[in-house]
């Protein structure tokens, strides 16, 4: 007696459309290959033009260009991650260069004593940000911006030019190099893999992605939602402390005005989008940000190269940005997430014994 298969054949299935590979690839992938795009592009440009963009001094001031907005763009992704916001690391890092220079002095034997203390001031700084952002409940976008501008005033009031000067062994910070790696980038990297493990292989790093994705979810499971929100805060402004110190470093002085009105927050939340975090908290990454930074740093140097014009450069880059955002949304919808009817045939029939009307059969 011969049996009949109820297993359909089965066909090698087709290869999958380029937008549904662009779907299953991970974000973090997706971003990388933009800037490799981006590279490639701006590589035939720039040669278009009878310069290299791959020659020493480029890739130099690239790398460069990714030191500071590198380190506040990776704080603005803790925070973010968070469903929290900073705009005062502009101003945090302008604090710090002046605190970090005026205690230095100039002297060698300072030095240590001028980074803690900066680093000190900017954490305070955060932790202000993250207690008003908790315990008073006041929007962050209005505290951060609040508290910036309460810096602002501070130092435009204290310092209206130069103070202070950094120590001249401090200063190989800003412009040391390893090969064609800037010391300052290195650092920058180091900073960047010490968040990934911070995000991906520890608790607080599990309950920022759940405070992110959604507070209250995560506070009826025992996170505590107020210390990890503060805590991101507080290496927010950590970060832009260091950058502070970068740029003291290379202005062997510490500065204000230069440094907050280099647009250093705008950036750095843009840098952490175009790197696929989410602005709603909850998704997204350090890799991701590394990325969006090169892709900004890489962009800022094919533009100067090229001698595009700065009020359109600004466009390009928002088009860019806006292009980019749009592309994560459009890849978080599934396509074939659209109702099947019935694709693989009918529905089973319930198994016996799962009938309501059999049920109620039995039951008389």
């Amino acid at each position: 007696m011969s049996t009949v298969s109820s297993e359909r054949p089965t066909s090698t299935p087709a290869k999958a459309p380029f937008y549904r590979r662009l779907h299953l690839a991970g974000t973090t992938a997706v971003i990388f290959a933009a800037l490799v795009l981006i590279i490639i592009v701006g590589t035939v440009l720039v040669a278009l033009q009878g310069d290299n963009l791959m020659a020493g001094n480029n890739v130099v001031n690239m790398l460069s260009r990714t030191s500071v907005l590198g380190f506040i763009a990776i704080g603005q992704s803790l925070v973010i991650l968070n469903r929290s916001l900073d705009l005062s690391v502009g101003y945090v890092a302008a604090l710090a260069s002046i605190v970090g220079a005026t205690t230095m002095a100039g002297q060698a034997d300072r030095i240590v004593l001028g980074v803690v203390a900066a680093l000190a001031v900017a954490a305070g700084v955060g932790l202000v940000n993250g207690l008003l952002v908790t315990k008073a409940k006041v929007n962050p976008f209005i505290t951060t911006l609040g508290v910036g501008l309460i810096i602002k005033g501070y130092l435009d009031t204290q310092y209206q030019g130069p103070a202070g000067e950094a120590g001249p062994v401090f200063q190989n910070f800003g412009y040391t190099r390893i090969g064609v790696v800037p010391l300052s980038t290195a650092i920058m990297l180091l900073v960047a893999v010490a968040a990934y493990v911070l995000l991906h292989r520890t608790r607080t790093g599990y309950a920022m992605f759940a405070v992110g994705g959604n507070a209250d979810v995560a506070r009826l499971s025992g996170i505590r939602t107020n210390r990890t929100l503060i805590l991101a805060h507080v290496l927010c402004s950590t970060t832009a402390g260091i950058a502070g110190l970068l740029l003291a470093s290379r202005f062997s002085t510490g500065v204000a005005v230069q440094i907050y009105s280099a647009g250093y927050d705008l950036d750095s939340i843009a840098a952490v989008v175009l790197g696929g975090t989410l602005l709603m908290g909850g998704r997204g990454g350090i890799a991701g940000t590394v990325a969006g930074v090169l892709i900004l740093a890489t962009l800022d140097t094919v533009f100067n190269l090229l001698q595009v014009d700065p009020f359109f450069r600004d466009v390009l880059r928002g088009v860019i940005i806006v292009a980019a955002v749009a592309l994560y949304a459009r890849r978080q919808i599934d396509p074939n997430a659209s109702r099947r009817r019935f694709a693989d045939g009918p529905p089973p029939p319930p198994p016996p014994g799962n009938d309501p009307a059999e049920s109620q059969e039995v039951a008389r």
